[in-house]
């Protein structure tokens, strides 16, 4: 009879998300349905359900997901910023004059903007309105046009920091404790969101380098489909940024990047912290751009980056308590830090430029909290049903031991990618397919990145590919959807390489992690 229940618990499931009712509410309310069934059954234990309000408690103050509303924050932030437009212009302007040159542009914009925003709808609506007529009109390949910015606006899951990444902290930590106990291990050390930041660092830089070396093999073979691309101004005139655009338009953003990635990686600051400076370093940028902003403000705000720099710099060097200088660096650094906040908060504030960013990110997550707070009663269910017992029976039942295992769950996530959501298959498939493949000792950060790889595919994957969403919406009409397919085809093959390569070399998702914390 159980097995029968959890087979409704799976139609059900799939039906109520296919179905566009929100996924929260399908997670809780189906495995509640199928416990009261079950136990008018004979055959669920209602007392399972008892630790659901300690466990919802748990995941509400858990350190991991305070930083996630701050990184939606920062990214929605860098969204309504013309930061990203100015990057594209002046990345185009830069490597546009050679075969192929606007596609590389493309893609490290796409790799910087997921580095500092994670926003793949927005990397993809700027990418598509500002690179793809330019494209377009220089004689690029409509295909290959559209699969170079379906992909590079798709980094934002691989590339940290990710909110991807930090979902999946939570759910491969608790599946590696739950699995190590398993296996009569006690003092288990938990997965952070550092490990996961620096394991997918070696793989996502592959990715992005697999991306140049196709734009680069094609552009050898196939010359005319990716001539140079000449940046002109509206008289016609030919431009090339000066040495102050450049720093303004990919120095500040590469410097917010290196002050959230490097004080995670270097274990200086954890991911809410880093997240809250990054928060800040949007906010300032996004403000700095508006018209009209007075030069006091400005010079205020211009010193916010340098002075969470040197706040990082002085906290890896042993704190205030380090040094007399070091106590005074840092004091000047926060002052400076808080003021210049403080100004652009107070700008953004009168201009009403912070309702809509504060409301969306509020949106998005208390969508992902619901989501999580199902995905809780859906794991008591499916081990009250059970099924747990069975999972870990067939996964060590399969031929070629753990490899064998991972291969087959990377092969219903690739699946599952096609019809379902990444935020839904964390919840569904971590909880439940982690714990046996973690007592077997499979390393959960290698894991965790296969994950990552194997999700960015769903977003290139029709029926249901997001990247394929937006960039219909901004992509021209000539654009026909035949040509948005065959140009992903490629990026869709070099994504399964990536994560051929780290399935069969481990270690580049494993070292740096090590060599950072271990």
């Amino acid at each position: 009879m159980s097995d029968a229940l959890l087979a409704l618990l799976g139609v059900l499931l799939l039906g109520g998300i296919l179905s566009g009712a929100p996924v929260g509410f399908v997670l809780l309310g189906v495995p509640t349905l199928v416990a009261l069934l079950g136990a008018s059954l004979g055959v669920f234990d209602l007392g399972f359900l008892s630790a659901f309000p300690s466990r919802a408690f748990g995941i509400l103050t858990n350190d991991v997901f305070l930083s996630v509303p701050l990184f939606v924050l920062m990214g929605g932030l860098m969204e309504r910023s013309n930061i990203a437009k100015r990057m594209m212009l002046t990345a185009g302007a830069l490597f546009g004059k050679r075969e192929g040159g606007m596609a590389y542009a493309v893609v490290i914009v796409g790799a910087l903007l997921a580095a500092s925003t994670g926003v793949i709808g927005a990397t993809i609506f700027m990418l598509g309105l500002i690179a793809m007529p330019a494209m377009l009109q220089a004689g690029y390949s409509k295909s290959l046009a559209s699969g170079v910015i379906c992909a590079s606006g798709s980094l934002g899951q691989i590339i940290p920091p990710s909110i991807l990444l930090i979902l999946l902290t939570d759910q491969v930590s608790s599946a590696y404790q739950a699995g190590r106990r398993s296996a009569g291990e006690w003092a288990v050390q938990p997965v952070s969101v550092g490990d996961l930041f620096a394991g997918a660092f070696i793989p996502g830089l592959m990715l992005v380098g697999l991306y140049l070396l196709y734009i680069l093999v094609t552009s050898l073979r196939r010359p005319e489909s990716c001539p140079p691309v000449i940046p002109r101004d509206e008289l016609g005139n030919q431009t090339r940024p000066d040495l102050a655009e450049v720093t303004y338009s990919l120095v500040m953003p590469l410097l917010l990047i290196l002050i959230v990635l490097g004080s995670i990686l270097g274990g200086i600051a954890t991911a809410t912290e880093s997240a809250a400076l990054g928060a800040a370093g949007a906010l300032v940028m996004t403000a700095m751009d508006r018209d009209g902003v007075p030069r006091w403000r400005r010079a205020l705000m211009v010193a916010v980056l340098p002075a969470a720099l040197a706040l990082v710099l002085v906290k890896a060097m042993g704190g205030a308590q380090a040094s007399p200088l070091a106590a005074g660096i840092g004091t000047v650094a926060l002052v400076m830090l808080c003021l210049g906040t403080l100004a652009a908060l107070v700008q953004e504030f009168r201009r009403g430029g912070l309702w809509d960013v504060t409301l969306s990110t509020a949106s998005m997550v208390s969508m992902l909290t619901l989501i999580v707070l199902g995905a809780t009663m859906l794991s008591l269910v499916f081990r009250g049903l059970h099924g747990e017992a069975m999972v870990e029976d067939f996964l060590h039942g399969l031929p070629g031991g753990s490899m064998t295992a991972v291969l087959v769950v990377m092969a219903i996530i690739f699946a599952l990618g096609f019809v379902i959501e990444y935020v839904e298959i964390i919840f569904i498939v971590v909880p439940i397919a982690g714990p046996p493949l973690m007592a077997a000792g499979v390393d959960p950060v290698w894991f965790a990145i296969l994950i990552s790889l194997n999700l960015q595919i769903s977003f290139l994957t029709p029926p249901f590919g997001y990247a394929l969403f937006y960039f219909r919406r901004v992509a021209p009409p000539t654009v026909q959807t035949i040509d948005i397919y065959r140009g992903i085809v490629p990026f869709i093959l070099l994504q399964m390489v990536a994560l051929a390569i780290v399935y069969l070399v481990p270690d580049l998702a494993t070292w740096l992690p090590r060599a950072l914390y271990h």
